[in-house]
């Protein structure tokens, strides 16, 4: 079965950086693209970055772009967001999606 398991989270001053990492499994993973989400406290969860099965294309919510990377290794089924100048409003729960699965999240935290 499809599953995915994000980690890499944590707390993080802001202008602080950090790189979150799902590892898939169950489907085969370089045929696929893969999304990143978040959701934070009182508020839906959002699109982050999205990245095509070869990972020639990406694309990034207008808040984070700049400064967050998606990226992938098919080879390792893994997926991978590389998240620079992190800023309060970043704060939430991190979230990997693949043909509408979810994984369990990891928790990104931004304080001083």
């Amino acid at each position: 079965q499809v599953q995915l398991v994000e980690s890499g989270g944590g707390l993080v001053q802001p202008g602080g950086s950090l790189r979150l990492s799902c590892a898939a499994s169950g489907f085969t993973f370089s045929n696929y693209m893969m999304t990143w989400y978040r959701q934070a406290p009182g508020k839906e969860r959002e699109l982050v970055a999205q990245i095509t099965s070869t990972g020639r294309s990406t694309g990034y919510a207008d808040s984070v772009k700049d400064r967050f990377t998606i990226s992938r290794d098919n080879a390792k089924k893994m997926v991978y967001l590389q998240m620079n100048s992190l800023k309060l409003e970043d704060t939430a729960v991190y979230y990997c999606n693949a043909l509408g699965y979810w994984g369990q999240g990891t928790q990104v935290t931004v304080s001083s």
